[in-house]
């Protein structure tokens, strides 16, 4: 780490930050760890007051710092609001082009949900919000988005029990006024934040980012939690390498295919000369 000993707190550190927020590990960390930080999140996400969240409780607690052995190991976040509404959080910075499909599916897990015996009235709605660290749909990027089932010729909603969202933190500068308002921005830019300036700007207007940054700092400091980070950042790494690897490759099948149709086209026109030769010999007296 980057701190040094006399550092004892998030208010005084300073300098690079080790692991921020976008680490999906340190991102489950902390709002597993800090119910008060999970509240407020999810309040800016959804747009509701302090008042109107009862309880947020985590359905799939780990036990924090303990060794992952799958490096697929899933960090989404399971959270039941108000005893009502199940919501899946989930820190995805690597674009595995399978986001759409891939969300759609843990929604749909989420929802089927009735036990023997139960009405299909008593299904509970679900919210899938992923955080992304790229553009899901470059045609119309947003900061923001939320999708739901709809009338495709008047927009009107089949059900509101059964939406996606997204939040994409390579966009912040793409953020609404509606956004700006319940300060997702903020969020968004604490789980980028790359230094301990960049927080401390961010808490001094939002004591709930001045929370989170506490934890994150405090777990920072756990040498089981840098090492469930570090693990992660390794496992990214290594995907980032893979995809790197397959897109050369690509590139070089690429311009093979190229070379070969240039010659395929070579060989045409020759054989196609050949012949009118030929035809031409046929044709002398």
């Amino acid at each position: 780490m980057n701190q040094n000993k006399s550092v004892h707190s998030a208010q005084t550190a300073s300098g690079p930050v080790r692991f921020n927020m976008a680490n999906d590990y340190m991102f489950r960390a902390v709002l597993q760890e800090n119910n008060k930080v999970l509240r407020s999140l999810i309040c800016s996400l959804l747009h509701l007051s302090e008042a109107e969240v009862i309880s947020a409780e985590i359905t799939n607690p780990i036990i924090l710092g303990e060794s992952i052995t799958d490096k697929e190991f899933r960090l989404d976040i399971n959270v039941r609001l108000n005893n009502h509404t199940l919501i899946n959080l989930e820190m995805q910075v690597d674009d595995r082009m399978d986001w759409p499909n891939r969300s759609l599916i843990y929604l749909c897990r989420s929802y089927d949900q009735l036990g023997h015996g139960q009405e299909y009235m008593d299904i509970q709605p679900v919210i899938h919000i992923g955080f992304l660290d790229y553009t899901l749909f470059e045609e119309s990027p947003e900061f923001y988005a939320t999708y739901k089932l709809i009338n495709v010729k008047n927009h009107d909603i089949y059900n509101d029990n059964f939406a996606l969202s997204v939040v994409n933190l390579s966009r912040i500068d793409l953020a609404t006024e509606e956004d700006k308002k319940y300060q997702v921005d903020y969020w968004a830019r604490l789980f980028k934040a790359t230094t301990w300036e960049e927080i401390h700007m961010l808490a001094s207007d939002n004591n709930d980012i001045a929370e989170a940054s506490n934890t994150m700092f405090r777990l920072g400091a756990e040498e089981d939690i840098r090492k469930r980070c570090l693990d992660r950042e390794e496992y990214y790494r290594e995907i980032r390498t893979y995809k790197k690897i397959i897109r050369e490759q690509e590139v070089c099948i690429a311009e093979k295919d190229s070379r070969i149709a240039k010659q395929d086209s070579t060989i045409q026109k020759l054989l196609a000369k050949v012949e009118e030769l030929e035809t031409k010999e046929r044709r002398m007296p």
